[in-house]
């Protein structure tokens, strides 16, 4: 669970001092700047790695690492005019201008590997375009293994965060995340599930066009609304019903669906005050995961709820996040950060997830899991966590006080054996 806490604590704070002095960089502010431009002229990995790093615990990083990945997550070169004109003619035809009514060619939104355009279908329907950059997918490796040698050289990533695994983890799921096809099958999918279910209401999914859509070119519905973390204005009676339905969303993909979008970006969750409705976007990174993992995770979150120290270290090491051979101090810090992450499902009363410093509990292990963690987390963990501290970071930044337990209890029950 030390993995989730990592992500927690950075996404809800920037360092301010860069981690001991025996981890010195070799990179000067003027350096880190150039790193900064370097990996948003890259695009697709250079984007990624940025995420996936950031996501990492910031007080693992030197300050100059992680402002320049602030940077890249903030960020994005545009892709010029006439190489879009390009990659939708190739996607549309020549006669692609006659299939809208109107397209907009000044892009609302940028991901990792494309931008996002709005534009109207003939019959009047409005449509967001996700147009994927020219040559990512053919890039892919080459740029991560480049930047890899860069960190390396440089020395700015910590041991304890296991590069190597970050970069081949990375090129997975950019690989992955490239195939918009799979991409607008998996869309497809998620809006199945969400309206199939009756404890999803209040929640959507934007439908996809597929006359539209094709290997590196998405159009959907366009979704109305404003990013998650936006309605932190909003009465609190109102914030509460969002964070609960997100957190619960987050528990019914992984546990009931096993089949979850992992991306928690704040911009990949819309909501429309008018309609009181939670839109999800972008399915790129969504995977499955095996029941076989599912189960013992399942006991893993119920153990930290529980207090059962002896059966969440013994999980934990049957999921392979610990070897049995840690020393006293890691042991002492995994539990600690899994019990953090495991307290808003104590008990049964509304959990304050404003005055919990959650953050402050699982960062104050992040120097205890740069020197002393024996193995990298199973594949899995990369991206469930990151979509758990995505929930958890919500919850805080809404300020929300909501009741946590009952909502894994009935996912308990539920369970499928």
């Amino acid at each position: 669970m030390d993995v989730a806490g990592n992500m927690l604590s950075e996404r809800m704070s920037v360092p301010k001092n860069g981690p001991e002095e025996g981890s010195k960089s070799l990179l000067s502010e003027k350096g880190a700047e150039k790193l900064a431009s370097e990996l948003c002229r890259l695009r697709g990995a250079g984007l990624k790695l940025g995420q996936m790093l950031s996501l990492q615990d910031a007080s693992m990083l030197p300050p100059v690492l992680a402002n320049a990945l602030e940077r890249v997550r903030a960020q994005a070169d545009i892709m010029p005019r006439k190489q879009l004109d390009a990659a939708l003619l190739e996607a549309w035809g020549n006669n692609w201008t006659e299939k809208l009514r109107s397209f907009d060619h000044a892009p609302f939104a940028a991901a990792s590997i494309g931008q996002v355009h709005s534009g109207v279908l003939l019959c009047g329907q409005e449509v967001a375009v996700k147009v994927q950059f020219p040559g990512v997918a053919q890039s892919i490796d080459t740029d991560l293994d480049n930047l890899q040698r860069l960190l390396k050289v440089t020395n700015l990533v910590p041991p304890g965060l296991f590069l190597e695994n970050v970069i081949d983890f990375a090129k997975r799921e950019l690989t992955i995340e490239c195939d918009y096809v799979r991409e607008a099958e998996n869309q497809a999918r998620f809006r199945a599930l969400i309206c199939g279910d009756a404890g999803m209401e209040g929640l959507d999914v934007p439908l996809v066009v597929p006359e539209l859509s094709t290997s590196n070119v998405l159009t959907t519905h366009l979704a109305k609304g404003v990013h998650i973390d936006k309605a932190s204005s909003l009465p609190l009676e109102v914030r509460n019903s969002i964070a609960r339905r997100l957190l619960k969303l987050t528990l019914h993909e992984l546990f009931i669906f096993r089949f979850m979008q992992t991306d928690p970006n704040w911009a990949n969750f819309l909501y429309d005050d008018d309609s009181d409705m939670i839109t999800m976007l972008d399915f790129g990174a969504a995977r499955e995961y095996p029941k076989s993992f599912i189960d013992k995770y399942l006991d893993l979150v119920l153990a930290s709820a529980d207090r059962d120290e002896e059966a969440f270290i013994q999980i934990s090491i049957d999921l392979g996040m610990l070897t049995g051979d840690e020393s006293r101090a890691m042991l002492a810090a995994h539990l600690s950060a899994g019990f953090a992450i495991g307290e808003p499902f104590v008990s049964a009363e509304p959990y304050d997830f404003k005055g919990s410093n959650l953050t402050g509990k699982v960062k104050r292990e992040s120097k205890v899991f740069a020197s002393e963690r024996l193995v990298a987390p199973p594949t899995e963990v990369y991206s469930l966590h990151r979509r758990l501290a995505g929930a958890f970071s919500t919850c805080i930044q809404l300020e929300a006080s909501i009741c946590c337990r009952d909502m894994l209890m009935e996912v308990k029950a539920n369970y499928p054996k």
